[in-house]
């Protein structure tokens, strides 16, 4: 592999993005990774577009696209893969709660041959700063079963900040998710269609400025359909989407 791809799904997000995008922009030209990072606005109503056109200037591996459809998180990123330009994708929030030091161990991971990284906030090696507690219940929650329903050790299957081998991507459409779904179903369709991957511990900050998009209760139904649509393919397709080798 050669070239990382970067997404980032945003909506308003004027305030964060500048940080978040040369935050990543540096580790990444730190350690000689070739890149892009592809910021897709999900229909912000603030300045993000201006933002985005300023840093263009200034980063020449950014790539911003607009969603002028339907908009969600899931959309948005859908979008993005359709278009990502890398060996690999890692998909990263705009709100600074991922680490480009973790980004950089994600593609350490994958050039010793593993397909997808997943990373866990919750594993000895983790920190988690300012996690909301009703947040914390409901995603401990939530992770738990599904590993038990899928008979996966990894504890935090839930969360956005993964990566993905080109191949992994392709393997694994159609994707359905319009919301924040889409962080399960990719994942899970690639484990579930054979694919290999490790998972490492990482680091989470909760946001200092704008409002989070993930709302539960408007998640929890959207969730429950898309892990009962996979486990129905894990446990009744026999097999017909798993990958050909």
């Amino acid at each position: 592999m050669e070239k990382l791809s970067i997404m980032i799904p945003a909506r308003d997000e004027a305030e964060n993005l500048p940080a978040c995008i040369r935050g990543i922009n540096r580790e990444l030209e730190k350690h000689k990774v070739t890149h892009e990072i592809l910021v897709i606005d999900d229909g912000s109503t603030d300045s993000t577009q201006s933002v985005l056109t300023e840093i263009g200037q200034e980063i020449p591996e950014l790539v911003s696209l607009y969603n002028d459809g339907e908009n969600g998180f899931g959309r948005a990123v859908r979008l993005g893969l359709q278009e990502f330009s890398g060996d690999a994708v890692a998909i990263m929030m705009a709100d600074l709660s991922d680490s480009p030091q973790d980004l950089v161990r994600y593609w350490q991971k994958l050039q010793e041959g593993h397909e997808c990284v997943f990373g866990s906030r919750f594993m000895p090696g983790s920190q988690v700063i300012d996690y909301p507690k009703a947040k914390l219940v409901a995603n401990r929650v939530v992770n738990t079963a599904i590993r038990y329903a899928f008979k996966i050790p990894c504890n935090d299957i839930t969360n956005a900040f993964k990566i993905y081998r080109r191949e992994v991507i392709e393997g694994c459409r159609p994707f359905i998710s319009p919301h924040f779904n889409l962080t399960v179903e990719i994942p899970l369709k690639a484990v579930i269609r054979g694919f290999s991957w490790a998972t490492i511990p990482i680091s989470w900050r909760n946001r200092s400025k704008g409002v989070a998009k993930l709302k539960l209760k408007e998640m929890g139904s959207r969730y429950f359909f898309i892990v009962a649509y996979l486990w129905l393919e894990k446990y009744f397709s026999r097999g017909d989407y798993r990958r050909k080798r």
